[in-house]
């Protein structure tokens, strides 16, 4: 991430932390500017363009999505428009994470986006099939709509439903479930805690994974919340992802860390 993205980032997130909380349609009205932004490279570009001037962005914005979106939506678009950013695909990018964060925001208490977002991309990664029809570029956007609403439909929140609904229509390239984990985190850090990915071999204990809870929170200065995966092939020991940081004691990895020095 560039240090231009890492500033108009930072200054989003103000706009958004002074706008208070906001319902689902300014989410979702978010999103929907960020895919249409994302499939006119002419928008784009006047978007993004560094020598433009502020207030011919802001009239742009507000010509193009000013009756179609709530007020606060257009604010937002706005104000990231009127940043520097170190690439268009940061912009999105930008935009998406204010998405997801208001949706954080809106849910109702007790609703765990994130945790529902983990267990989707669970299903999605177990279906080979599943995962070739949502992630495809050669599957029509409104197929994919239609089966994710038949998928969590009346099963899960609204918010992770438009969560959902715009990785399916709007990928930047990415495989679904590299998608889901990252709106997650977002979720999650929007909520004041962190994921921790946990795999392992065999299950863990509710006393194993306590005591990984107080090391790894002692670590972070936040709450720590699990999203835990057995995976045989790990043979033994665990993998804790947190973010981009990764602690691999696994037996598997140290078996390979093993045969490329013995290679070398």
């Amino acid at each position: 991430m560039g240090s231009a993205t890492r500033e108009a980032l930072a200054g989003s997130r103000a706009a958004l932390a002074e706008l208070g909380r906001a319902d689902l349609a300014v989410a979702e009205g978010l999103l929907a500017a960020g895919r249409v932004i994302g499939s006119s490279s002419q928008l784009r570009t006047a978007l993004t363009d560094a020598e433009a001037d502020a207030t011919q962005k802001r009239a742009l914005v507000e010509r193009v999505f000013g009756t179609q979106l709530p007020a606060a939506a257009v604010s937002l678009v706005v104000t990231a428009a009127s940043s520097r950013w170190s690439s268009g695909g940061d912009f999105l990018a930008g935009i998406e994470e204010l998405g997801y964060r208001i949706a954080a925001d809106s849910a109702a208490e007790g609703v765990d986006i994130d945790a529902e977002l983990f267990a989707f991309d669970r299903a999605v990664a177990t279906d080979s099939e599943l995962e070739l029809a949502l992630g495809s570029k050669l599957s029509a956007v409104d197929v994919k709509s239609k089966l994710v609403d038949r998928l969590l439909g009346g099963k899960a929140s609204p918010q992770t439903v438009a969560i959902v609904q715009n990785l399916v229509q709007q990928p930047r390239g990415r495989r679904i479930g590299e998608a889901l984990r990252h709106a997650a985190t977002v979720v999650a850090d929007q909520r004041g805690f962190d994921i921790a990915t946990v795999t392992s071999a065999a299950p863990l204990s509710t006393e194993q994974l306590a005591r990984l809870e107080q090391g790894l929170q002692a670590q972070s200065g936040r709450p720590i919340r699990f999203d835990t995966i057995v995976d045989p092939a790990l043979l033994g020991g665990i993998r804790v992802q947190i973010g981009d940081d990764v602690i691999d004691g696994s037996v598997a990895s140290r078996l390979s860390s093993l045969r490329q020095k013995l290679a070398g």
